[in-house]
């Protein structure tokens, strides 16, 4: 059997604090991590009326960095957002920033990761609307990620682009073929804004420097680190074209609900180390990364995202505010018809039937349909 990052957890998290201390934040995330589906945070109990059968169903933590608990939300955001998409090609966009800006970022984690979101929006619906591009409103969704295959710390942006929008006069336009925006302009103009906002910050003193960053409090060695990170290629990469929205959503599913590091990346866990496995996506090879467990806690810990940061947004054509009057606009140009959500409102037992095949309420041992929960224990940590 596969070791487990709840076993890790339990191995090293004790021997983490000690080193690190902790906080109430990360020892929310630990404890639901190791309290998941153990029966520490209560169960369910089910009885079949015709044989007696009893099981106990451990209850789980749905904490959004627990690699147990994303399975049945990404079906169910999956299924919500087919019923936005529009017969457009649609791109698949990773925006990155410099190494160099990691400290930073470290420091001031939910400020730093809001200019992301916000500067990469702005660039896509800016570039967008110009006529020698596009020139129409799109819209877009943003998945911020933070980690590398080794765990590392490497901040950046998975986006899903609409290839058309509804311009100034609420015309459907759609582009002919390959990405609208050339990638040299999608980098001078991403890095100008994020530089520029990054700027106001600093004069705003709205930014915190670590340690290792103090020497930046002073405004000339600020301005002399900004201009070498003007020097810098901030190349986004346009990872692939689709035809059809569907394919898009579905493919951008992999990524909204995944964290740092899933259960089958691990390899071994001993009294002091864990092992995993490790993607080189440059040269398409796998790799064996061993850290020693505090270290691997650590790593795990060091992508947790502030209290009610939102990871998922949306942007343009697809904003919360106007999705709805603008989808509908767009339908009626096109005469399409409305993808119908098949998960919305349905019930635990009913999702995980049309999901999984599985009918919960069958019997595992006389196969009789009068198997039921009968109680429900409820636990907090």
């Amino acid at each position: 059997m596969n070791s487990t990052i709840q076993e890790i957890f339990h191995c090293f998290y004790q021997p983490y604090c000690d080193i690190y201390g902790t906080g109430a934040e990360l020892d929310k995330v630990a404890n639901a991590i190791m309290n998941c589906k153990t029966g520490a945070l209560g169960y369910n109990v089910s009885i079949c009326d015709d044989c007696g059968h009893v099981d106990v169903h451990n209850n789980s933590c749905r904490n959004r960095n627990c690699p147990n608990c994303q399975a049945i939300p990404k079906e169910l955001w999956v299924d919500a957002r087919k019923a936005e998409v529009v017969e457009t090609p649609y791109f698949h966009v990773i925006f990155t920033v410099p190494s160099e800006l990691n400290s930073l970022f470290l420091s001031n984690r939910k400020t730093m990761y809001s200019l992301f979101h916000s500067c990469v929006a702005q660039t896509l619906l800016e570039l967008s609307a110009d006529n020698r591009y596009l020139g129409a409103k799109t819209g877009s969704i943003q998945v911020l990620h933070t980690w590398g295959q080794k765990l590392d710390f490497h901040p950046h942006i998975h986006c899903i682009v609409m290839g058309g929008g509804l311009t100034p006069l609420h015309d459907f336009k759609s582009c002919s073929s390959g990405f609208f925006i050339p990638v040299k302009v999608l980098s001078k103009k991403f890095r100008g804004k994020f530089l520029g906002n990054l700027r106001r910050l600093y004069d705003d003193k709205q930014l915190l420097f670590s340690s290792g960053m103090q020497f930046l409090n002073n405004s000339y060695e600020w301005n002399a680190y900004i201009n070498s990170l003007y020097q810098k290629g901030w190349i986004p990469f346009i990872k692939e074209t689709f035809n059809g929205a569907g394919n898009a959503i579905e493919y951008l599913g992999r990524y909204t609900h995944r964290i740092a590091i899933s259960n089958s990346r691990i390899l071994n866990v001993t009294d002091t180390h864990v092992t995993f496995s490790a993607k080189d996506y440059k040269n398409n090879s796998k790799s064996e990364i061993t850290l020693e467990g505090v270290e691997f806690i650590r790593r795990f810990l060091m992508h947790v995202l502030p209290k009610g940061f939102v990871k998922i947004r949306n942007y343009g054509l697809l904003s919360n505010r106007m999705k709805k009057k603008q989808l509908r606009i767009i339908r009626k140009k096109l005469a399409m018809k409305e993808y119908n959500a098949k998960l919305r409102g349905l019930k635990m037992n009913e999702l995980i039937l049309t999901l999984y095949g599985i009918d919960v309420n069958i019997c595992p041992c006389c196969k009789s349909s009068n198997y039921h929960m009968r109680e429900r224990y409820h636990r907090r940590i």
